[in-house]
């Protein structure tokens, strides 16, 4: 099994400009993740489509695994995986622009400290709009969640995620495009 990240989008009924977010889920393939996007955001209904994804097997040095429940997680690390969305601004742009990424720390202030070392978060804002992770321990975060509390219930009674040092780890490939769910699930469009 593999934990996916994956950046869904749509324009559901209402608005006027295509939004997005983020779903982690545990697959087999890509394929075998469409019913939990669909449960995971109901409203986007058949308009919904993948932006990007990556089968999430490596953050900086460390590997990354689905492991059942009932497996020993003995050689895995204390360590947390957690997903961290960065806001910023540019001047005289009328945007916000989100740099989300995936830390491996021991608690939500070291993955903060972590996320403040980027250079996202250090060139992207001024004076009156700096860089933010919003709401969160004096800082601005947009969000930032532990990645085991933020799957399905189904599959945290399931899996595990084991986390363990590498120090020789291969940065996960990033799998970008527009991806229709029926063209997925038909084989038309087979992303890897």
């Amino acid at each position: 099994m593999i934990l996916y990240q994956i950046l869904i989008g749509a324009t559901p009924a209402g608005r006027n400009t295509e939004q997005h977010d983020t779903f982690f889920g545990i697959a087999n393939n890509l394929t075998e993740i469409i019913p939990q996007l669909k449960s995971f955001w109901p409203e986007a209904a058949d308009k919904m489509h993948i932006d990007g994804f990556r089968k999430c097997t490596s953050v900086g040095n460390y590997n990354i695994e689905i492991i059942s429940k009932t497996e020993n997680k003995a050689d895995s690390i204390s360590e947390q995986l957690f997903f961290i969305n960065l806001g910023g601004y540019k001047p005289n742009e009328f945007c916000e622009y989100h740099y989300p990424m995936l830390v491996v720390a021991n608690d939500k202030v070291a993955a903060i400290a972590q996320a403040k070392q980027t250079a996202f978060y250090k060139h992207t804002g001024f004076e009156k709009a700096p860089s933010h992770i919003d709401d969160k321990f004096g800082i601005d975060v947009d969000d930032i969640y532990a990645i085991q509390d933020i799957l399905h219930p189904d599959l945290k009674k399931q899996f595990s995620i084991k986390i363990t040092p590498n120090n020789n780890a291969t940065p996960d490939e990033l799998h970008l495009g527009y991806y229709t769910l029926p063209k997925i699930e038909k084989g038309i469009i087979v992303p890897s």
